[in-house]
C-alpha cells in the first residue's frame, strides 16, 4: 500500500460502494491492530504514560449497552452509537483524554426462554449474539477502546456484581446522618445499648437467632413476604413493567397474578429523598426528572387514624382539610384488618348493591378477594370506567366530626402502596365520585371556589379553594385549613402531618436460571448469611434442564419453583464462614437484569482489574466531579427515554450506597443524560390488519402491493413486532458505512424521532462523492490539491465551517453540522483549484462523521499518523466579522422591504437607507413617518400614519 488503500491497482478511482466497501475494512483493522482508540487510566494495568492523550482531560461518553439478541442491530438501533461515537471522535481531536466503551447486558429472560425453545445452552447462545454485535459495530467505524469490553453474564463481570450487592446486604440506612453505614456499626450501637431493640429488650437478653433477625431486618437488602405480580404460565415472578395493561405477561401473554411470595427487595425507598433532591444537579431532559420526581412520589400530607372495632385504621392522605367530606373508607382487599372487621351479618338498612349478592360480609369479602387476585397490580391502578367492590359490614369514627363511615374493599386500593387504606372524598376526587355513585354513598362538597357546584361530576379543581360544611375549617383557604386540621389531629391524637412516597422498595428476585446468582447462602436457622469475598464469583451450575417449572396459565395458587433447585450438588454446599465447615443452602433466586446495568458504568473505569471493582485512582479519574457542587460521573449518557424510572433511577441508587460507604468518588453516575429519538419505518398490514413482511412490499403507482394483495402503509418504531426490520449491514454494502453514518446523522435533530426512506441516502454518498473529488482526481487516482493561499472568500468559507461545526458537535447538533460540510465542500467544488488548507480543513471537519474516508484522505495528503489524533481546526474569528448585514424593514409591524449596509454602518446611516429603499419608500407615498426604530444589526421599524 502506498499512501492509502485506494492507491492499490483498481480500473477506476470513483468513490462508490465499491471503493467504500475496500476502504473501511481496512482501516477498522488498521485502529483495531493499532490500538488507535485504546485509551490510557492513571493507574494500573491500562496506564500509558507515552499514550498522546495520557496527561489530557478526560470525558467518559457512554451509550446505554444493548442487549444482544440473535436478531442483530437494525437501522434504528445505531443512531445514538453513532452519535457518540462521533462526539468521541471530536473530543478526541479536540485534545481530549475519550474513555468511549462499549459493553452487553447479556442477562435475561428473552435468551433463556430461546435457550429452552432451542434445547441450548444460554451461555453459548450469548457468545454468538455478542459476536454478531460486535462485527455489526466494527463495520460501522466505531471508535470503541475494545479492552474495556465485557458482558454482564461474564463471571468476571458478575463477580462484582456480585461484590457490589454484598456491599448494600452488609449496610444500613442512618436516618439520623441521612447516609448508608455498615451493618457492623449498627450492631455496635445495639451492643452498647445506644440504640434500643424493637421490643425493648437489652440486646444481651436476645437470642442469636433473635438478634439476626432484627439486624436483617435493618439491612438494604432484605428477604421479606411481598406481594408480586406472579406468572404461572411463566414460571416467574414478572415485574411491573414485564406485564401489560391487561395483566398477562409481556412474553407469551400469560396471566398474571397478584400473590404473596417471600422476595428479596432493596430498600430504595431509604434514599427517595435524596434522589429527588438530587435531580437538580444533573443535567438531564426536564421529562425525565419529571418522571423520576412522579415515580419516587413524595407528598406532604397526614396519617389520621379512624377508629373501629378491630383497631385503629391509619390513612394517609395529602389533602387532610377535606376530612368533613370522608363519607366512606376503602381498605384494600388483602389489608391486615379486612378479617376481623367483616362483620358476620349484613347490618339493616343497607342498599343492596353493598352486599354485592351475597348472603353475609364473610363470603363477599372470600369471593372479591379471588377476584382481585386474578388481577395485577398495572390493572387494578387503571381507570377502569367500572368501580367494582364491596362492603364489609363494619364502620369507622371519622375523627373530626365522628360520623360514621361505612368500610369498603375495592381493588383499586393496593395493600403494597400506602397503609392500603383511604378515606374516600367523593365530592373531590374522579374515582371516588364513581364509586360513590356506584354504591349510593352520600356525597358532601367541603372546598369551593365560590360558585355553584353542580354535583354531577367530581369538583377537582379545587387546590386554592375555601372550605365550606367543615366546623372549624368553615371560610379558610386550603393551605391555611391544611395547617389547622394537622393541628387539630395531632392535638387530639388522631393523626400526624407527615412525608410519604410512592416510591416502593425494589423487588429484587427473579426465578429463573440465566441471571446473577446471590451470594448468599441459609444455615440452619433459615436465615440468610452473606458470603465473603473470596468466595466470589458464585457462578451458574451447567444444567441440561434449566426450564423453569411452569404451571396451568390459570393456576394462581401455584408457587415458584427455581430451576436452580434441580442443581443438588450446587445447591447443597460445605463452606467455612468464621466459624467452622457447615452445610450452607444456596439461595435459589437468581438477580433480576437490572442488576449488572445498575453499576456497569463504574467497571468501564477499570476493567480488567482482578482485585476491586474499580481502582479508586482511576475511578476517580473518570468520575469525580471537576467543579465543586457538580454531581460528578460519566460527562455524557445517550439512551432511549423508556429507561426513565427503570436503569436511571435502579443505578442511581446503588451508585449513592457506594458513595455512601466510600467506594465512588461521585455522588451521581451520570451528570449528562440525552435521549435520542427514534428511526421509523414503513410497515405494511392486509386486509385482515396482520402485519407483512415490508420488505416484500411493492410500490405501483403510489399504491402498496404483497403478493398481488394491496396492503396499507403506516409508520412505526422499527421492529420484529412491525415485520419492518432494516439492516444497516445491507446498507453498508450498497453504499459503505460512512454514507450510513453520514445519512443517519443528517436526518434531523438526534433527540428527534424520524421515517427512514432508503431513496434518501443518495444526498449523504452525493456529499462524500464530491468531498472524494476535492482531493483525488477520479481518472488518474492522484491527489489534485494544491500549495496556493486560499483566498479571503474561501478562508471566510472555512473558518464558518470551523465555528458551526465545532459548535454542533458540542451540542450534538449533528444534522446541522453536516448541512455545514455540505455548504463548505460545496464552495470548495466551485473552485477552479482546491487549496490543501482549506481540503485538509474540510477532512478534519468530516472525520468524526465519515471516518474511513477520512483516514483515507488524511492519508492521501501526504500525513503518516492517524486523522483520530489530528489537531481539530479552531476558527480564526477576525474571518468572521461580516462585511456587511441585512436589515429587514417593516412598516406597521410588516415587512416591507430589506436593505443592505456596510457592518459598521451608525444608525442614522441605516435609518436613511431603509427610508430610501425603493419599496419601502413606495410604501409610505402619502404617509407622515412618525418614528424609525433601528434595532442594531437585527431589524428596522417604521411607524407610519
Amino acid at each position: 500500500m502506498k499512501n492509502g488503500i485506494g492507491t492499490m491497482s483498481e480500473p477506476k478511482h470513483r468513490y462508490d460502494a465499491d471503493l467504500a466497501n475496500r476502504i473501511e475494512p481496512h482501516w477498522q483493522d488498521f485502529w483495531e491492530s493499532e490500538g488507535v482508540f485504546d485509551t490510557p487510566n492513571p493507574a494500573g494495568a491500562l496506564a500509558d504514560d507515552s499514550h498522546p492523550r495520557a496527561n489530557a482531560e478526560k470525558k467518559f461518553v457512554m451509550d446505554m449497552f444493548p442487549f444482544p439478541s440473535g436478531a442483530g442491530l437494525h437501522v434504528g438501533h445505531p443512531v445514538g452509537y453513532i452519535a457518540t461515537d462521533v462526539y468521541s471522535r471530536y473530543l478526541r481531536m479536540a485534545g481530549y483524554n475519550v474513555l468511549h466503551p462499549m459493553g452487553f447486558d447479556s442477562f435475561g429472560l428473552p435468551t433463556e426462554q430461546y435457550a429452552i425453545a432451542t434445547g441450548r445452552q444460554p451461555a453459548d447462545i450469548t457468545a454468538e449474539n455478542i459476536g454478531q454485535y460486535r462485527a455489526q459495530m466494527k463495520r460501522l467505524g466505531m471508535g470503541y477502546d475494545n479492552r474495556r469490553e465485557f458482558a454482564t453474564s461474564d463471571p468476571a463481570f458478575y463477580k462484582w456484581t456480585q461484590w457490589v450487592f454484598l456491599q448494600i446486604f452488609n449496610s444500613y440506612y442512618d436516618e439520623a446522618a441521612d447516609r448508608a453505614r455498615p451493618i457492623a456499626e449498627l450492631v455496635e450501637e445495639f451492643e452498647s445499648g445506644r440504640r434500643p431493640t424493637p421490643d425493648g429488650r437489652a440486646w444481651s437478653e436476645l437470642e442469636p437467632v433473635e438478634r439476626r433477625r432484627v439486624v436483617d431486618g435493618h439491612r438494604l437488602a432484605y428477604v421479606t413476604e411481598a406481594p408480586v405480580n406472579w406468572c404461572p404460565g411463566l414460571g416467574t415472578v414478572l415485574s411491573n413493567e414485564e406485564v401489560t395493561a391487561e395483566g398477562r405477561s409481556e412474553r407469551g401473554n400469560f396471566p398474571v397474578y397478584t400473590r404473596k411470595l417471600k422476595q428479596w427487595m432493596m430498600r430504595i425507598t431509604a434514599y427517595a429523598d435524596r434522589l429527588q433532591g438530587d435531580l437538580d444537579s444533573l443535567d438531564w431532559p426536564e421529562s425525565i426528572k419529571i418522571m423520576q420526581r412522579n415515580w419516587i412520589g413524595k407528598s406532604r400530607g397526614a396519617y389520621v387514624d379512624f377508629a373501629s372495632y378491630a383497631g385503629d385504621i391509619r390513612v394517609f392522605t395529602t389533602r387532610p382539610d377535606t376530612l368533613w367530606g370522608a363519607t366512606y373508607m376503602v381498605l384494600a382487599p388483602e389489608h391486615d384488618l379486612v378479617d376481623r372487621l367483616a362483620a358476620e351479618s349484613w347490618p339493616a338498612g343497607i342498599p343492596e348493591q353493598w352486599t354485592g349478592g351475597y348472603d353475609s360480609p364473610a363470603a363477599a369479602v372470600a369471593a372479591y378477594r379471588a377476584e382481585a387476585a386474578a388481577k395485577t397490580d398495572v390493572e387494578r391502578q387503571a381507570d377502569a370506567k367500572e368501580k367494582t367492590g364491596v362492603f364489609i359490614g363494619a364502620y369507622a369514627t371519622n375523627p373530626v366530626n365522628g360520623e360514621q363511615a361505612p368500610i369498603f374493599i375495592a381493588d383499586y386500593v393496593l395493600a403494597g402502596y400506602g397503609t392500603g387504606a383511604i378515606m374516600a372524598v367523593p365530592a373531590h376526587d374522579d374515582r371516588d365520585f364513581a364509586f360513590a355513585r356506584a354504591f349510593d354513598i352520600p356525597i358532601r362538597q367541603v372546598v369551593s371556589d365560590g360558585g355553584e357546584w353542580d354535583g354531577e361530576s367530581a369538583y377537582t379543581d379545587n387546590v386554592e379553594g375555601v372550605l365550606v360544611n367543615s366546623d372549624i375549617l368553615d371560610g379558610l383557604r386550603v393551605p391555611d385549613a391544611k395547617r389547622r386540621v394537622i393541628a387539630h389531629l395531632e392535638e387530639t391524637g388522631r393523626g400526624e402531618g407527615t412525608t410519604t412516597y410512592r416510591l416502593r422498595d425494589w423487588l429484587f428476585s427473579r426465578q429463573r436460571y440465566w441471571g446473577e446468582p446471590f451470594p448468599i447462602v441459609y444455615d440452619e436457622t433459615g436465615l440468610p448469611v452473606a458470603l465473603s469475598e473470596e468466595h466470589l464469583p458464585v457462578t451458574l451450575p451447567e444444567m441440561d434442564d434449566f426450564s423453569p417449572v411452569t404451571f396451568a396459565a390459570d393456576d394462581a395458587d401455584s408457587a415458584p419453583e427455581p430451576p436452580l433447585g434441580r442443581a443438588k450438588e450446587w445447591v447443597n454446599v460445605e463452606l467455612d464462614l468464621g466459624d467452622g465447615p457447615k452445610t450452607y443452602t444456596r439461595e435459589l433466586n437468581t438477580m433480576p437484569n437490572w442488576a449488572g446495568s445498575s453499576w456497569y458504568e463504574l467497571r468501564y473505569t477499570d476493567p480488567v482489574n482482578p482485585d476491586s471493582m474499580a481502582d479508586r485512582a482511576n475511578e476517580s479519574y473518570w468520575m469525580a466531579p471537576r467543579t465543586e457542587g457538580a454531581p460528578g460521573g460519566v460527562d455524557l449518557y445517550v439512551g432511549g427515554a423508556e429507561h426513565a424510572v427503570l436503569h436511571l433511577l435502579y443505578a442511581r441508587f446503588w451508585h449513592k450506597v457506594l458513595f455512601d460507604l466510600g467506594h465512588v468518588s461521585s455522588r451521581e453516575p451520570f451528570a449528562k443524560l440525552f435521549n435520542q429519538g427514534y428511526i421509523q419505518g414503513a410497515a405494511y398490514t392486509d386486509q385482515r390488519g396482520a402485519y407483512v413482511e415490508a420488505s416484500e412490499v411493492e410500490e405501483r403507482d403510489g399504491k402498496f402491493f404483497h403478493g398481488g394483495e394491496e396492503v396499507a402503509q403506516e409508520f412505526g418504531k422499527i421492529g420484529k413486532s412491525l415485520k419492518n426490520v432494516i439492516t444497516p449491514d445491507g446498507v453498508c454494502r450498497e453504499y459503505g458505512a460512512d454514507t450510513f453514518r453520514v445519512f443517519e446523522m443528517s436526518m434531523g435533530p438526534l433527540e428527534d424521532s424520524k421515517p427512514w426512506e432508503t431513496r434518501a441516502i443518495v444526498g449523504a454518498q452525493r456529499f462524500l462523492q464530491r468531498l472524494w473529488r476535492n482531493v483525488v482526481d477520479e481518472e488518474t487516482g492522484e491527489v489534485t490539491v494544491t500549495g496556493d493561499a486560499p483566498s479571503e472568500e474561501t478562508l471566510k468559507a472555512m473558518h464558518a465551517a470551523v465555528k458551526g461545526v465545532r459548535e454542533d458537535f458540542e451540542s450534538l447538533r449533528m444534522n446541522t453540522a453536516v448541512s455545514k460540510l455540505i455548504t463548505f465542500n460545496n464552495h470548495l467544488v466551485g473552485l477552479e483549484s482546491v487549496p490543501r488548507e482549506a481540503v485538509e480543513a474540510l477532512v478534519k471537519l468530516t472525520a468524526p462523521l465519515a471516518p474511513h474516508l477520512g483516514e483515507e484522505l488524511w492519508r492521501r495528503l501526504g500525513h503518516g499518523e492517524s486523522v483520530a489524533y489530528a489537531e481539530f481546526p479552531v476558527a480564526d474569528e477576525s474571518y468572521l466579522v461580516e462585511d456587511s448585514v441585512t436589515y429587514p424593514v417593516q412598516v406597521n409591524g410588516k415587512v416591507r422591504g430589506r436593505i443592505e449596509v456596510a457592518a459598521d454602518a451608525g444608525k442614522d446611516a441605516v435609518e436613511a437607507a431603509a427610508l430610501a429603499d425603493e419599496k419601502v419608500s413606495g410604501f409610505l407615498a402619502g404617509k407622515d413617518v412618525k418614528k424609525v426604530i433601528v434595532v442594531s444589526g437585527k431589524m428596522v421599524s417604521v411607524v407610519a400614519k
